[in-house]
């Protein structure tokens, strides 16, 4: 997993209360390293989350 240093995060990525948790950020190229899709479970339901060819992110369930 690529955990982003505070060096590699910009203003505009922050959240507006400016306060960031390094611990929970996750560079979306660890996670569609292995394809475009990436299977999530919460609370029992299975979600697809995709990348899409322009880079956008989708969640479906």
């Amino acid at each position: 997993m690529n955990i982003l240093s505070p060096q590699q995060t910009s203003a505009r990525n922050l959240p507006q209360s400016g306060i960031v948790e390094i611990n929970k950020l996750i560079d979306s190229d660890a996670l569609f390293r292995h394809g475009d899709v990436v299977i999530i479970l919460h609370k029992g339901e299975q979600y697809a989350l995709r990348r899409t060819r322009n880079g956008k992110l989708i969640l479906n369930k």
